[in-house]
């Protein structure tokens, strides 16, 4: 049986690691009790796969810097939320923990991302600009 891993060969190694979150987080989000999974476990699930989606569009597009600033902002509001649910009892500290590394992991690997995606679009804007 092959894995997204198998498939996804090419895919930048951000985007395989937020899909592994994800997918985390999802089963998290549902044992989560009724009353707390469709009004908070639904804003943690849903951010996610935003996140999920800025990743792959990034990947396919060649001006990557503004998609990889909202994919930053959007994991900063996912760290606020799983500390939420941390207090609110919905996560255990263990899982805390691992959210919370994941998180990081993926957070600095976008920042990367988005460094190198600025340089080269400033470096393409600027030659473009100043013909020497």
């Amino acid at each position: 049986m092959r894995t997204h891993r198998d498939e996804n060969i090419d895919a930048p190694v951000v985007l395989v690691r937020w899909y592994d979150w994800t997918k985390w987080v999802l089963e998290r989000v549902d044992s989560f009790p009724k009353n707390q999974r469709f009004i908070f476990g639904q804003r943690l699930a849903d951010r996610s796969i935003c996140v999920l989606e800025i990743l792959v569009d990034a990947t396919y597009r060649s001006k990557k810097a503004e998609l990889l600033t909202d994919a930053n902002r959007q994991i900063e509001v996912l760290r606020w939320l799983v500390r939420l649910a941390k207090d609110r009892r919905l996560l255990t500290t263990r899982q805390y923990g691992f959210a919370c590394k994941g998180l990081t992991e993926c957070g600095r690997m976008v920042g990367g991302w988005l460094k190198q995606a600025v340089a080269k679009e400033q470096g393409t804007d600027a030659s473009a600009q100043a013909p020497f």
